[in-house]
């Protein structure tokens, strides 16, 4: 029953439904994620690189020819990982113009060298190849003590402009009061709950779960804004 439970967490983490409304305390940002992704999904095609794989949770939502994930071994956590070729933080291990897509899903808060990964990644894409990147904006550190950095819009942009790339699409996949409830439905389930991982999700279903409920419906009652929000997505190409 509990490996069952946890098979469900897992998959609602990535791939939320409405079930995850109710279980996931993280509802908000990683429904918003999903959705920013399968949305943009269309940009990308043929070869592609997952750049910072992990156990590639979205690659179902790509229809490519081939799919090859790459990681750094050292960060995170790599007995949870897919990759098919780690690398050394540096060279990526593949020739000039070999793949037609990138995507880059939370991954370059945890790189301490952007423009020389940018300019990687540039170099192993075709002409007119198109990258995909998710980042975090507000949002708690993770992955310690791999987490270096938020990027805004404009700081994003910036970057992937300085290292050849043309922004074609920016996203931001909540709004003001969708991230303002997630980070308090968060605070709650992390820093107010008892740290049993089984008695916080219970009490999940018990408390945080109806509020979070409660709170995003009155929230549509209020104007919208993106002027905060808890992760951005690009496309852009070489």
């Amino acid at each position: 029953m509990i490996v069952k439970l946890k098979r469900i967490l897992k998959k609602q983490q990535f791939l939320p439904s409405y079930l995850g409304l109710v279980i996931n305390p993280f509802y908000i940002i990683r429904k918003g994620l999903f959705t920013g992704i399968r949305n943009n999904s269309k940009h990308i095609n043929g070869k592609l690189l997952d750049f910072g794989c992990g156990n590639k949770p979205y690659e179902s939502l790509f229809n490519v020819t081939e799919y090859v994930g790459l990681d750094i071994g050292e960060s995170g956590f790599p007995d949870e990982k897919s990759a098919e070729v780690f690398y050394d933080g540096q060279k990526i291990p593949f020739g000039d113009n070999t793949f037609d897509s990138v995507l880059a899903s939370e991954v370059f808060e945890h790189v301490f060298n952007p423009d020389q990964v940018l300019l990687e990644l540039n170099r192993v894409l075709k002409k007119d190849g198109k990258i995909l990147i998710t980042v975090p904006f507000a949002w708690f550190e993770h992955e310690i003590p791999y987490d270096y950095a938020r990027y805004s819009s404009f700081g994003l942009r910036h970057l992937l402009e300085k290292n050849g790339f043309k922004v074609i699409k920016t996203e931001k996949t909540t709004n003001y009061l969708e991230t303002v409830i997630q980070l308090f439905i968060a605070y709650i389930f992390n820093i107010v709950f008892p740290k049993n991982i089984y008695i916080q999700y219970i009490l999940h279903l018990l408390i945080t779960s109806p509020l979070q409920i409660i709170l995003l419906s009155l929230s549509k009652l209020f104007p919208s804004s993106s002027k905060l929000y808890c992760n951005l997505v690009i496309v852009a190409k070489k």
